[in-house]
């Protein structure tokens, strides 16, 4: 415990939370369950994207990330243009007020450091750059922990990614790709460690007992347009996405197997709505998962899972559920090889209806098998978050913190 002449150590929790990505909100539950056991004194709070959800569900005090309310709306017209670049300057000093404010700022998880989706230089990398650059300033230590990478070709989001690596205290990656990349980038990540995403910290809900007969599968969708270096045929790899799940799911309901959609963004609904329009079946049914836990409750039931969003993957791992990959990145590939499933991966942006249920079929009369080898590989990645957290304290808390957190450890 914090003794009566010691202020508790603020810790700032920064990144696109509570804006209605599942996986966003569940790398921070397992960072604020980390602090809940290892600095229990510790004051916490958010600057983010959806600070009322924040606040909401985890019960911390949060701020929004941006000054200006529109920022991630278009600005067409002259004075939402102005308004959106008066932001950019007045989000400098409110980001350096905040970061002022803590003795820690932690990063928790995300694909921070990549341009795997859609990206503009000066929206989220800035925010990031702003941040990183003013934890240097003020002597706050800033901790990207457990972060996703990717190299980056746009020369500007490619600079602010490489700053804010630069000026960060603490780095750890969420595979070997991402430190990679980073070093491609210009980073010296000499010192940088590699741990599993943060997900795989939280709390797994009990698997289904198998019922002996085929059972539910999970699809789970993504609104998916391709990355930024896919924007003029966006529309062509969305329609080919979205014509090669549907065939997919008609032929499962034609098999009478039923069918539970499942997404991991807000935006994902209009995938799901245009599955359900056109498989018109009562085996077809949607879930409206609210959190990672929800989503591996429906993951825990399935015999199967077939998922696009990288942390959908993730709950269907932790569950021990077999995945099929429709692979958008690098990152997706990564994480089915180090959980033993490298062979069940599909290119999102080229789904091949039947070749994709090759796969799902051969993932199937392999699921006992499968199953054990997550077994094994889950609890591997549960002992490598632990040392995860323990380097984190080591590395970035007040000394007199992380002190009374090892006498403390049974």
């Amino acid at each position: 415990m914090t003794s009566a002449h010691e202020r508790p150590v603020r810790v700032g929790v920064f990144g696109l939370l509570g804006s209605g990505n599942l996986g966003n909100d569940g790398s921070l539950e397992a960072v604020l369950g980390y602090l809940r056991a290892d600095h229990p004194d510790a004051v916490v709070d958010a600057l983010c994207g959806g600070p009322e959800a924040v606040t909401t569900r985890f019960g911390i005090p949060a701020t929004r990330l941006h000054w200006y309310r529109g920022e991630y709306r278009t600005a067409s017209r002259a004075g939402a243009m102005a308004a959106k670049g008066l932001g950019k300057l007045v989000d400098v000093f409110r980001t350096a007020a905040w970061v002022r404010r803590h003795d820690v700022v932690i990063v928790p998880g995300m694909g921070v450091l990549e341009a795997t989706l859609p990206l503009r230089p000066w929206g989220f990398p800035y925010s990031l750059f702003l941040l990183c650059a003013s934890g240097r300033l003020t002597r706050t230590r800033v901790a990207l922990v457990s972060v996703g990478a990717a190299e980056i070709r746009n020369r500007p989001t490619r600079a602010l990614v490489r700053w804010s690596g630069r000026l960060a205290a603490y780095r750890s990656y969420r595979d070997a790709q991402s430190r990679d990349a980073m070093r491609a980038m210009g980073v010296d990540t000499a010192r940088d460690e590699v741990y599993p995403d943060l997900a795989f910290a939280l709390p797994t809900p009990p698997a289904s007992a198998p019922s002996g007969s085929p059972g539910p599968v999970c699809v789970g969708v993504m609104d998916f347009h391709g990355g930024n270096d896919d924007r003029a045929r966006a529309d062509e790899i969305y329609r080919r996405y979205l014509d090669g799940t549907i065939r997919f799911v008609r032929t499962l309901v034609e098999e009478g197997r039923p069918v539970r959609l499942l997404t991991g963004d807000e935006c994902d609904a209009s995938v799901v709505a245009a599955i359900l329009d056109a498989v018109d079946s009562p085996l077809v049914t949607a879930a409206e998962p609210s959190s990672l836990a929800d989503l591996m409750k429906e993951m825990a039931a399935a015999d199967t899972v077939v998922a696009v969003r990288y942390h959908n993957l993730i709950c269907a791992l932790k569950t021990g559920t077999p995945v099929l990959a429709l692979s958008y990145a690098a990152k997706s590939d990564a994480l089915m090889a180090e959980m033993g499933l490298g062979a069940f991966c599909h290119p999102a942006r080229e789904v091949d209806a039947d070749r994709l249920l090759e796969q799902f079929r051969a993932l199937e009369k392999r699921s006992a098998e499968l199953r054990q080898t997550l077994t094994e590989r889950n609890r591997a990645a549960a002992r490598q978050l632990e040392d995860q957290f323990s380097s984190l304290t080591t590395a970035v808390f007040p000394a007199t913190h992380h002190t009374h957190a090892r006498q403390e450890s049974p």
